[in-house]
């Protein structure tokens, strides 16, 4: 049994393997984006984006919790910008003895990116281009790793089919 925390700047293709890793493995999948959306849609501007951000990231443990107390491969599908998202992985894969995973969606490329983030249907939570490519830059610096584990990057730019045998390997090792 594992969970895997996704991590990447969105628009690089996160969702997408996540739904394909499901497939291969039968993974609940917990998307950001649609608890974060659904929260926006319900709440209304009465609270702020970053105090809807932190309920929604209470309401997902919660369910990943849940999820790997049932004995379920677990997928976190949200970019990895904190800390305390390693800490908490880390400490309910302990808590169930269960492998914890860890993949990087890797697209350096800002103007591949801005396109992808232009062409998908959005949700309210997500954003519509990236700020520059400076903020890309930094952002993918920035993103959170765990220590003395071994992680997994791929390159989106490739498709899918030519990098999905190499994920699934890395899961099941």
């Amino acid at each position: 049994m594992f969970f895997l925390q996704m991590s990447g700047y969105p628009g690089s293709g996160k969702s997408s393997l996540a739904r394909v890793i499901a497939q291969h493995t039968s993974a609940v999948i917990l998307d950001h984006d649609i608890v974060k959306s659904s929260l926006m849609e319900s709440l209304g501007v009465n609270i702020g984006f970053k105090e809807v951000g932190k309920i929604s990231y209470d309401i997902e443990w919660a369910l990943i919790d849940f999820h790997l107390s049932q004995g379920h491969n677990v997928i976190l599908d949200s970019p990895c910008l904190y800390s305390e998202m390693i800490e908490r992985g880390l400490n309910l894969t302990q808590k169930y003895n269960v492998e914890y995973k860890y993949v990087e969606c890797l697209l350096n490329d800002y103007d591949e990116l801005n396109n992808r983030l232009r062409n998908r249907k959005r949700m309210i939570s997500q954003i519509e281009r990236v700020p520059s490519e400076e903020t890309l830059l930094k952002t993918i610096e920035n993103a959170k790793k765990p220590p003395n584990v071994r992680i997994h990057i791929v390159d989106t730019r490739e498709p899918i089919e030519s990098y999905i045998k190499s994920v699934i390997e890395y899961l099941n090792a």
